[in-house]
């Protein structure tokens, strides 16, 4: 069977394709599967018991009662003990992307103190539109939900969009020691969020791959309805900013 996808017989898109993160969440649902699989390692339990009870039909003593109850039991409770740690791995792994989600944020606080403070030293030698001020301030920081760290994202690059063209045009400015130093500091912060986004990124498709894992992990997730996650996307100042001419 030759390959499904051929990259050298195509089709080949010459202009390109641009991807973007489809933001929806879907609910996990159960399907009828799941529940037949756990009536069946109940009844399998209790089937074995009986061939248990038949094969020992003549010594069926104390010990033997003990054994059938095992049979008919054990495998049902086990089961449902890993139906807990199911349930406390989808726990565990919600603080884990949590942590990663505060740590984005964090990271974004601190460069809009840089860009405060930027702003306060440019304001002191240039005469600055009220645009950019507005801008500057237009950020909200604080911990904020999973979704709110792109546009909380956006808000701060358009800050600092609103504000570069000023450092530009002034070459004292673009001297000056400590706006140098706060644009290392912004280089800087920028590179932590990227990675901090690319673990964030990861521990999110961890999750939505688990949620669906069948039978156990999907059942589990439905029944706490949980739903997938959405991924870390930039915004489309970002996306439009990155095919800009730098040179």
């Amino acid at each position: 069977m030759a390959n499904p996808l051929d990259e050298v017989t195509g089709p080949i898109n010459d202009d390109g394709r641009e991807v973007r993160v489809i933001d929806k969440q879907l609910p996990v649902t159960a399907g009828f599967g799941a529940v037949l699989f756990e009536i069946f390692v109940w009844v399998a339990g209790i089937a074995i018991g009986g061939v248990v009870i038949f094969a020992m039909h003549k010594d069926l003593g104390p010990i033997g009662s003990v054994i059938v109850g095992l049979c008919a039991f054990l495998p049902g409770t086990i089961y449902a003990i890993m139906k807990v740690q199911a349930r406390n791995y989808f726990l565990q792994l919600l603080q884990i992307i949590q942590k990663q989600a505060s740590t984005i944020g964090n990271y974004q606080e601190q460069r809009y103190q840089i860009l405060k403070n930027m702003a306060g030293a440019v304001k002191t030698a240039v005469n600055l539109d009220t645009d950019v001020m507005t801008a500057v301030a237009a950020y909200r920081g604080g911990v904020a939900p999973d979704a709110a760290l792109g546009e909380q994202d956006a808000v701060i690059n358009r800050g600092f969009a609103a504000l570069m063209p000023h450092i530009e045009n002034y070459p004292q400015l673009q001297a000056h020691e400590g706006i140098q130093e706060f644009m290392r500091q912004n280089s800087y912060l920028q590179r932590e969020i990227t990675a901090a986004r690319d673990l964030y990124n990861e521990k999110v498709l961890i999750w939505n791959t688990e949620i669906y894992s069948w039978p156990l992990k999907n059942a589990v997730a439905a029944k706490m309805h949980l739903t997938t996650k959405i991924p870390f996307s930039i915004s489309k100042e970002s996306l439009e900013g990155s095919k800009s001419t730098f040179l």
